[in-house]
């Protein structure tokens, strides 16, 4: 490793040095770990190292976690202990942690293309939800599904992330708004990590909408439903199916004193909080998640500078999705220079949903955050690594640091940025979950 990366040296016995599970040699690594000089959001970022970067690096892997990092000359003598298959010879190219990809709704149930189609021809949102159109449309598909449809459904979603390095994925629920379809979608998300052996942090979103049938012309029922909502919750935290709650907080969705009911009974349960939240006005709803010390603030395009100044003090992540913002056309941007001048973490993520951000390439999202947002392109890899880690509660994820998970992904790339600048071109050349490699999905 370069003397200039100012990296931390760490030594291990000779027998240590012969017993790994794994070995990574001649790599060079975008570590995203404060111990090798990665700071982004920091008072030392002047002095920082882009990526945390290594070159002609080393990594150790011991029972499905990173044992040692160190230079390629350390490993060498003792490459006589291993087999070949424990061995692999990186031939310079570059290994990042696996992506993580913190925002998403990848479990739901038909079809909205011909929405698209009719937008596209002139009908409005209020047109398409006049016909049954909009989230009415997907929670009637997703109440509908039966379990083993609406898995084979999500699966294939999964899959396509999958393959271009994500290794760890939020799931919500939030299409069902009934106990038993919110069941349903959170029992497919723990099932689809079962599955394919990815980590699966699984979010309560109930507060997602009004269901149709809570809809009334004659009276608000909407602090009703809101109560089902609380009482929902830890009847499915009981079940193991819920590690976060969220909801949305907007003028068409929920108030903030009603989301703060929820809060209360994940308070209550110990369960952390996040929140969909000034996407399309402010109405102080990221005040809100940094005051519970949410996990995350997600949208943020209307988020005023008081608002982000609380989120900065609770260390609260935002989670910027541009595949909405590019999906409905959207020209009001996120506040970008004022994030970065408070010093909140910022991370990237699909939203795959079926309205408004029907995309299953966190690449591309990469790409768009950069494009759409002016994000740097470290900005937008960091964010779909160590922030996003940080935006679902990992701390043992999301960068290459002894001690974390041996989630890594190896890339044939010039340079980390490549990841950004390219679009459509998926350049990976093998991923490691917990010290396995991966099977080819």
């Amino acid at each position: 490793m370069d003397d200039s990366n100012n990296t931390t040296e760490i030594t291990l016995d000779d027998a240590s040095m012969a017993s790994f599970d794994h070995i990574f040699i001649n790599a060079n690594l975008a570590t995203f770990s404060a111990q090798y000089s990665f700071g982004m959001y920091t008072d030392e970022h002047a002095n920082s190292i882009p990526y945390g970067q290594l070159n002609n690096a080393a990594i150790g892997i011991k029972n499905g976690s990173i044992a040692w990092i160190g230079e390629h000359n350390q490993i060498t003598a003792h490459l006589t202990h291993y087999q070949d298959h424990q061995i692999t010879d990186v031939d310079g190219k570059w290994i990042t942690p696996g992506l993580i990809d913190c925002h998403t709704h990848i479990v739901y149930g038909g079809n909205r293309s011909n929405e698209f189609e009719a937008r596209l021809q002139g009908a409005s949102y209020q047109d398409i939800a006049a016909q049954g159109g909009g989230i009415v449309s997907t929670v009637t598909a997703t109440r509908a599904a039966d379990i083993e449809s609406l898995f084979a459904q999500s699966e294939k979603r999964l899959i396509a992330l999958m393959k271009e390095g994500v290794t760890s994925i939020e799931i919500k629920s939030g299409y069902g708004l009934d106990l038993d379809t919110e069941r349903k979608m959170l029992t497919v998300a723990r099932q689809l990590g079962d599955k394919h052996n990815i980590h699966v942090s699984t979010t309560y979103l109930a507060a997602h909408a009004l269901p149709p049938e809570y809809k009334s012309h004659v009276q608000d029922r909407t602090d009703e439903y809101i109560e089902q909502v609380c009482e929902w919750l830890p009847i499915l935290h009981s079940e193991g199916l819920v590690d976060a709650v969220d909801g949305f907080c907007e003028n068409i969705a929920f108030s903030s004193d009603q989301i703060r009911r929820v809060f209360e009974v994940a308070r209550s349960l110990n369960l952390p909080v996040k929140l969909h939240s000034e996407q399309l006005s402010d109405i102080g709803g990221s005040a809100l998640v940094a005051e519970y010390k949410g996990l995350s603030s997600d949208h943020l395009e209307h988020v005023s500078e008081y608002d982000i100044k609380k989120m900065a003090a609770s260390n609260t992540v935002a989670v910027l999705l541009p595949g909405a913002f590019y999906t409905l056309r959207d020209t009001k941007l996120p506040p970008i220079e004022a994030l970065r001048r408070h010093q909140v973490p910022m991370a990237i993520s699909t939203d795959c949903n079926p309205g408004t951000s029907p995309l299953t390439s966190l690449l591309l999202a990469m790409n768009m955050g950069c494009t759409l947002f002016y994000l740097t392109t470290e900005e937008v890899l960091a964010g779909s690594t160590v922030y996003a880690a940080q935006a679902l509660g990992l701390s043992n994820k999301g960068k290459i640091e002894v001690g974390c998970d041996a989630d890594l992904v190896l890339w044939d790339i010039a340079r980390p940025a490549d990841l950004a600048y390219q679009m459509g071109l998926n350049p990976i050349n093998g991923i490691m979950v917990q010290g396995k490699w991966r099977e080819t999905v």
